[in-house]
């Protein structure tokens, strides 16, 4: 892959529900994501070292940077969609958006303890 396609972001996808009057709370948002599974893997995407950034805005704003196990994941289309939707109920998120990024790659180091104990991997 080309250094120009490194920066490529293809997948961003956007849900806007009504405010509730308070900033989304970072713990909150970290449990929704927390409810997202790769159908293919038995652990949660946060867990899995997926998720590289949550940025909160004071407008209820939520902007999510992901990556995927690998550019040709079967799940590529649906996991962004179901991360938004799961952001998207959140107290105080007035808009969810999904970045996927490539760079830096994902790999098995950003897996946390408990994934790889759940995977067999130690």
């Amino acid at each position: 892959m080309s250094e120009a396609m490194t920066d490529i972001t293809t997948s961003e996808d956007t849900a806007a529900v009504p405010a509730t009057g308070t900033a989304p709370d970072q713990e909150a948002v970290i449990a929704a994501i927390a409810t997202v599974y790769d159908p293919e893997i038995p652990v949660n995407i946060y867990e899995l070292g997926l998720i590289y950034a949550i940025d909160l805005h004071d407008d209820g704003r939520v902007h999510i940077e992901m990556t995927l196990t690998a550019p040709n994941c079967p799940s590529a289309q649906e996991l962004p969609e179901m991360v938004r939707d799961a952001v998207s109920h959140v107290p105080g998120v007035t808009q969810a958006t999904v970045e996927i990024v490539w760079d830096p790659p994902w790999d098995m180091s950003r897996m946390s303890d408990d994934a790889r104990l759940a995977l067999n991997m130690f």
